[in-house]
Formats: structure tokens, sequence, C-alpha cells
């Protein structure tokens, strides 16, 4: 193992931060009228298009511009409270879960899906994933166990796939079998969700994946930077999804009786939802990129409307304003709210035994704050607790089966990316 060290230089730009994760939007809907939280299909307000192209265009600049620079916010002490070891390196890694034998599931944004054996030092490819849209912010996704992967071995992932009209976010399960070389495949293969419609662009899919107590499937489905699907009950862009095991509509969702895609959602006006995570008591805690500023923490509710992109506490990258979420109490408003942005990706709430005083707390990844976050929690009200300078952009958080805590750096959108755990100081 390679021991981790401090570095005096930071390895993100502003531009690029912006541009990668908190991305460049624009519309012309801070001044157009909002829909009540209500199981009313709402229609679509159109953008400005040659604004947005503008806007999309500089974004794709400011992407090729890594250079040395500051975070976008304060990253935090560089005293640690944990110690910090450097285990491997992945091709600009996405997300990871472990297996009950303790090796780890990591996929890389390319298209391949990784089985790394702890104890051993090495990695094997599993072969039968999709062909993948590896573009932008699109590729291979998450990775998630089903809670009865013991006797079943099938496993989740999620990622971006082309279609008519552009691409978009899908999510597929798979029989996982493993090999005597420390490999495997993914057999069956079937897909359970889509993302709809499919739109042009590479940013935004979102598709982060859990499973709740009562082995149902929350997905959540991002707005593709097109604003307005948000707001649309015919299309789950911009949404939290709710879903059986196998992809079917469960029949108490808030919108099934509305059919269709709408029957999927459980709630509503949301922009980048990078990360979610159950607490002990049941609750649906989830985070989402802002536009320029105002990234938000959410406690998820059932039919509720959060009000993107008609509210925000952020504002457009043209500079247009966005009211803020005390201006339309109708929509839910976050339980914390980042200004400047912390670009927040991956989640946990934490409850093992090894750091026996975050018993509950949350852990979240900051890519262009170079931090992991700690949230405490009190009933429906949250606060951020501390902030841990990692110098490196944190994409995914996990717990170990040893309550360790590992985190995957984002490598850059392009590059080497390490996998890091999270120990206590001896």
């Amino acid at each position: 193992m390679i021991p981790f060290r401090h570095s005096m230089i930071f390895l993100a730009t502003l531009g690029w931060l912006a541009a990668c994760d908190n991305s460049a939007d624009t519309d012309n809907q801070a001044a157009s009228p909002a829909p009540a939280a209500t199981e009313q299909a709402t229609a679509p307000v159109g953008p400005e298009e040659s604004t947005a192209e503008a806007n999309s265009d500089a974004e794709e600049a400011a992407a090729e511009q890594a250079a040395d620079g500051q975070p976008t916010a304060d990253p935090g002490t560089d005293e640690l409270p944990f110690s910090v070891t450097e285990v491997t390196q992945f091709d600009a890694p996405w997300a990871m879960t472990f297996l009950p034998d303790g090796r780890l599931l990591v996929t890389e944004m390319a298209g391949t899906l990784r089985l790394h054996d702890l104890g051993t030092d090495s990695s094997e490819t599993i072969s039968g994933v999709p062909e993948v849209v590896h573009a932008g912010q699109g590729g291979l996704g998450d990775v998630l166990l089903h809670p009865q992967f013991a006797d079943n071995q099938q496993i989740y992932i999620s990622y971006a796939e082309a279609g008519d009209g552009g691409s978009g976010a899908a999510v597929a399960r798979a029989r996982l079998v493993l090999d005597e070389d420390g490999g495997g495949a993914l057999e069956d293969l079937q897909v359970i969700w889509r993302q709809t419609p499919k739109v042009s662009g590479n940013g935004h899919f979102g598709h982060r994946l859990a499973f709740d107590s009562d082995g149902m499937l929350w997905i959540s489905s991002s707005e593709r930077q097109k604003f307005d699907p948000a707001q649309d009950m015919n299309s789950n862009l911009g949404k939290m999804v709710r879903l059986n095991d196998d992809g079917s509509v469960p029949e108490d969702n808030p919108f099934a009786d509305q059919g269709e895609v709408a029957a999927q959602v459980w709630s509503l006006g949301h922009r980048n939802i990078l990360g979610m995570a159950f607490a002990a008591d049941g609750k649906l805690w989830a985070h989402e990129m802002g536009p320029k500023d105002g990234d938000e923490l959410n406690l998820i509710e059932k039919g509720a409307n959060y009000g993107y992109p008609l509210v925000s506490n952020g504002e457009h990258y043209d500079g247009k304003p966005i009211p803020n979420h005390d201006t339309r109490p109708e929509f839910n408003a976050p339980a914390i709210t980042w200004t400047p942005v912390i670009s927040p990706a991956g989640f946990i709430i934490y409850n093992g035994e090894l750091f026996s005083d975050w018993q509950g707390d949350g852990f979240i990844g900051g890519m262009s704050s170079l931090s992991l976050v700690r949230v405490e929690f009190d009933g429906e009200e949250a606060r951020e607790a501390e902030r841990f300078d990692m110098q490196k952009r944190i994409r995914e958080v996990e717990q170990g089966p040893d309550g360790a805590i590992w985190l995957l750096e984002d490598g850059m959108r392009g590059g080497e990316g390490a996998l890091l755990k999270l120990t206590p100081q001896q």
C-alpha cells in the first residue's frame, strides 16, 4: 500500500470545476409561473436555446483548462482525525460496492466493471457490461447489490446509453458469476429502467442507486441540463424514482394513478442528484448540485416538489437570477445549502463501530471543494458539522465491512483515480 500525503498544489481550476460538476446552465424560467406541488402534469417552458448553446460552449472550453488553482470552497482543516492510505488506482472510477467476501466492485466511466481483491491487491474485469456512452458526465455509473445477493447473486448497474434523440441513463440487473481467476461475468442482463425522453448533451444523468429496508429500488434521475423536465410529469427527468426490484411500479407510489412514467416518480423538481442514503430511521436524504452556487441536501418526501428550476438558492450561469426557496413555500426547501459550492458526490450515513463517535452521521464527497464533508442529523434537520481537506476530488464514499470509510478520487475526468481507505488515527 502507498501512504497518502497531502500536496501543496491543488489540482482543479474554478473553470474546470464549474464545467465538470456544477455545470453551466441557462434558461428563461425565473419569471415563469410555478406549478403547485400537485399530481397534475406540468407543461414545459422552453429555454432560450441560443444562450444555452453559448453556455454549453463555454462549459466545454472550461473543461479543457485543468491547471493548478484553488478549490471553489474552503476545503476544511488539514489536521485530519483519521489516517489515509492510498490502496490502488483505477481509470476514472465512479462508484464502488463491497461483496460479502470483502472484494470490491468498482465502476470505471469508460465502461469497465472491476473486481478488486484487497487481500492480493489485484483487479480483474467483469465482462458482460452493456455498451455505454462515455462522454462528458456520461459513462458507467453506479453498482449495487440486491438485498438478497447471497441467494440470487443479482447486481444492478447504471450507465448512459444511446438512443433516439440522444442519450439517457439506464439501469440493468444481472447475475454476477465469478470465476476462479478473480474475474467474472454479468449474465442474464436485463434493462429494467430508462430515462425518458433521451436528449442531446452529456450532462446530469444522476443515476445513483439505493435499496431501502423494504427492498424497493430507488434511482436518482437528473434533469440532463434541460431544466423544464424537472417539473414535467410526462418525463422522468429531474425526479426521484421508486421501483420494485424488477423495475415494476409499486402501487403505493404517489403518482401511480397517472400511469406512464409519472407512476415511477416519488418526488420531482430535482437538478442533479449524485448521492443518496437512508438513515437508520428510514428517512431518505439526497444531495444535488445546484446551478451557479446553491448545492443542496434534501430530505426526500413522498410526492414533494423541490422546485427546480423555478426556485434555487443559486443562480443561472448566464447571470439570470432564480428566486430563492423562501419565496415559494409550496416547494420543499433544502435542509442545507452550500454557497460556495462543494460539488457533492457520493454519500453514506455511517453505522459502523470503527468510528463510533460518528454513528448516524453523513459523509459526502466534495469534488470542487476537494473535501470530505461530515453532516449531523437531528430529525428532519441537518447541518454541516466538519469538513476535511482531502486535496483530491472525492467522487464516491462507501463504508467497508470493518467500518473503515473508503473513498474514490474522481481522477480529474480522464486519468487515474485513487482508492483511499480511512481508519482511526493510531
